[in-house]
């Protein structure tokens, strides 16, 4: 009997996440409902002579935060069911906005697949995606997809099997930095979660208190039924976010999805993302810097001029001869005479 995997296939709307759970799943999919609510829940198997996995299609949502009840399902199924792997399908010719998702998978620590989906379109537009240096700084498999082919199902799969025995049931939550405004009072509301168990039978307290910054209605509903922590969390979030409204005029959430794409851009702006006309644009730069001189251009547009002058009164003046004779061949020789001279 093989082994058998609990698998969540996610990403953003419009992302072909479910045409890769389809790819996956195929005529094993079967639709439901979550316990509850009307949001479908579609599962499905995949099964190799080494394993067999269980895929779950979640929906279509942005963020991990509990703006929309596609979010909080979402959300709930990774907390509370702990897949195995959570294949996260992204949008490729959308890669910074499509990695805001896979970011949040990373901090809360379940461990990802990245696969980034519409290569072929990538390709079209002329750019190039270094899914190996993508993968190397990410920390996470990235494989290139073609859902509506089926392109990079295998390769998905065979990625899942690889982190499951790396990682042997273990989450690692990555802690990114939020600046110096938000970071210390993380720091403290994490000791203070851990220091009296608040919720981390099912939260990181990390990534709790990150929630609470965010003012995560269902994160904070449960908190305080919870214990008495989560009033000393809601005012701790209460006087940062007076502070940040005084001095960045702001509030918390906004300052933390700034700093979640200022890690994946610092991610991007490695070497990750070119084209393939790079070339092109870097010699087009060289001559604009010769044309655009202060000194060099006035010179270089007086020549040009000269030089279509000299041509237009000199060099046109061949062809003009030409023109002049092919008449003269055509026409009898009195009557060109005559319109010649008729017209000095």
């Amino acid at each position: 009997m093989g082994k058998e995997y609990f698998v969540a296939v996610s990403g953003q709307p419009n992302c072909g996440k479910s045409t890769m759970f389809n790819a996956l799943t195929g005529a094993t999919a079967r639709v439901g409902n979550y316990p509850g609510i009307t949001v479908d829940r579609t599962e499905g198997r995949y099964c190799t002579p080494d394993f067999c996995a269980n895929l779950v299609d979640l929906p279509g949502t942005y963020s991990l935060t509990s703006y929309s009840m596609e979010e909080v399902v979402a959300r709930d199924v990774i907390v509370d069911e702990k897949p195995d792997v959570v294949i996260n399908m992204l949008d490729a010719t959308s890669l910074e906005r499509s990695l805001y998702l896979a970011v949040q998978f990373m901090e809360i620590g379940v461990p990802v697949v990245l696969g980034l989906n519409m290569m072929d379109e990538v390709r079209k537009k002329g750019i190039r995606i270094d899914t190996r240096k993508l993968s190397d700084l990410m920390g996470v498999p990235v494989i290139e997809c073609i859902a509506r082919r089926g392109v990079g199902k295998e390769e998905l799969m065979e990625s899942v099997q690889t982190v499951v025995e790396e990682t042997k049931g273990e989450w690692n939550p990555v802690n990114i930095s939020y600046g110096h405004d938000l970071d210390p009072v993380i720091e403290e509301m994490t000791a203070l979660i851990k220091e009296n168990e608040f919720m981390t039978d099912r939260y990181d307290p990390h990534w709790l208190a990150v929630k609470y910054l965010e003012e995560d209605e269902i994160v904070m509903k449960s908190g305080r039924k919870a214990g008495p922590v989560a009033e000393q969390l809601e005012q701790k979030v209460q006087t940062v976010s007076e502070h940040i409204q005084k001095t960045l005029n702001t509030y918390p959430e906004a300052v933390l999805a700034d700093y979640r794409y200022g890690f994946i851009n610092s991610i991007l702006k490695q070497g990750v993302i070119s084209r393939e006309d790079d070339l092109r644009f870097d010699f087009s730069d060289k001559v604009d810097l010769v044309l655009t001189h202060k000194f060099l251009g006035p010179v270089i547009m007086l020549l040009i001029m000269y030089g279509m002058f000299y041509i237009t009164f000199n060099v046109g003046a061949v062809p003009q001869g030409w023109v002049e004779g092919g008449f003269a061949w055509f026409i009898p020789q009195g009557h060109y005479c005559r319109m010649v001279c008729s017209n000095p």
